[in-house]
C-alpha cells in the first residue's frame, strides 16, 4: 500500500467480535484483517465483472461449431473420471 487513509468503521458487535478472534488466530493486526477482507471483496467483484463482459462477448455458435469438430486426441486416463 503506497498510501493509507483512515475510515471509521462501525461494526454489529457479533461481527466485531469474530474479526477479532479470526485476526488474533492469524496473528494479526484487526486493521490488516479489515484490509485483507475488503481487498478480497474487491477482488472478487472486479473478477465476477470480468467475466461478465466476457460472457457477454461470448460468441456461442462459434463454440458449438468448435467442439462439434472431428479430430483430436481422446481424453488421457488421469482426465476420466
Amino acid at each position: 500500500m503506497s498510501q493509507l487513509s483512515t475510515y471509521p468503521l462501525r461494526l454489529p458487535r457479533s461481527i466485531r467480535t469474530g474479526v477479532e478472534r479470526m485476526s488474533k488466530q492469524d496473528g494479526i493486526s484487526i486493521n490488516q484483517f479489515v484490509s485483507i477482507a475488503v481487498a478480497e471483496k474487491l477482488a472478487m467483484m472486479q473478477a465476477q465483472a470480468f467475466f461478465a463482459e466476457r460472457r457477454a462477448r461470448a460468441d456461442m455458435s462459434a463454440f458449438d461449431q468448435l467442439m462439434q469438430r472431428s479430430g483430436g486426441e481422446p481424453p488421457r486416463p488421469e482426465d476420466e473420471p
